[in-house]
């Protein structure tokens, strides 16, 4: 009667034991399910999730959820300030001098039309600075209307020759070189031929304009099968002040410039849910890294 007592006990502990590591097992199969589809949403700057459960867990990833929106808004909101800031200035670069040139002019006419000033250098003047205006509103409109993206299987050793052979003879004339190193010659994206043609090519003019003497190319398969592709040169460094600003539409650094080529970039990377940033730029190279999932 004992033995049978203490089997009892002991068998009822044992289902305790198991029907408790079964709740937990399953508790953490969903909770790694809910992380994995939080990241996917981060991943794809969907925000708008929320976990229902009133449980600590469930409120943890809705706070994180919270903070990213926060972050993200925050950039945004700063991204827009800093081009709102370059859009103005460009602007009133170019009016303030054909406001106060028109009035001067109008201010120098007698009451027969003569004036002091060389009325034909002061309307040629405001012509340039009109057709300086017109320009750079057809750049914004460039910026503004990067077509959505008709790909296509694309090998990228086929594509490599190709943009490098285009600009063989401008990395010539610089005295540099171009090169394209692939971890295996058959790797593959899916991709707009032309615009990511036009990424690799800003790349190696914006490194040429630089002065860099090596622009190496590298491609590879990361460790969630995309691909990764690197263009490094060793050319002047983009000041450390600037390097968080170069994506930003009508920034740059060279003296002549529209400012947009990274931005296109970006956009045309964004538009192929993959993503273009700078790794590093110091004293030994410059990195930019491509991914495309």
């Amino acid at each position: 009667m004992t033995f049978t007592l203490w089997h009892l006990i002991v068998t009822a502990i044992i289902v305790a034991v198991v029907v408790a590591v079964v709740a937990v097992l399953h508790t953490r199969h969903k909770d790694i399910q809910k992380v994995a589809y939080m990241m996917d949403a981060l991943e794809d700057g969907e925000l708008n999730f929320r976990f229902q459960d009133k449980n600590k867990f469930n409120r943890t990833l809705n706070r994180i959820r919270v903070i990213f929106e926060r972050q993200r808004q925050a950039h945004e909101q700063d991204s827009w300030t800093k081009l709102i800031r370059v859009l103005t200035h460009e602007i009133m670069n170019t009016v303030a001098p054909i406001s106060s040139l028109s009035d001067a002019l109008a201010k120098s006419m007698d009451e027969n039309g003569h004036s002091e000033l060389d009325v034909k250098a002061g309307l040629e003047t405001i012509s340039d600075s009109s057709k300086n205006l017109i320009g750079f509103v057809q750049t914004y409109r460039q910026l503004s209307g990067v077509a959505k993206p008709v790909r296509k299987a694309l090998v990228l050793q086929e594509l490599m020759n190709q943009v490098i052979g285009l600009n063989s003879e401008f990395v010539a004339s610089c005295g540099a070189v171009c090169s394209y190193h692939p971890q295996d010659p058959d790797l593959m994206i899916y991709a707009d031929e032309g615009q990511i043609s036009q990424i690799f090519i800003n790349l190696i003019k914006n490194a040429l304009q630089a002065e860099a003497k090596h622009i190496r190319i590298t491609a590879q398969l990361g460790k969630d099968d995309e691909v990764i592709i690197q263009v490094g040169n060793d050319g002047k460094p983009i000041p450390v002040s600037s390097q968080e600003q170069i994506f930003i539409p009508f920034f740059t650094t060279k003296k002549e410039g529209s400012g947009i080529g990274l931005s296109i970039s970006r956009q045309i990377m964004r538009n192929h849910n993959g993503s273009i940033n700078l790794l590093k730029s110091d004293a030994s190279q410059t990195v930019f890294e491509l991914r495309f999932l």
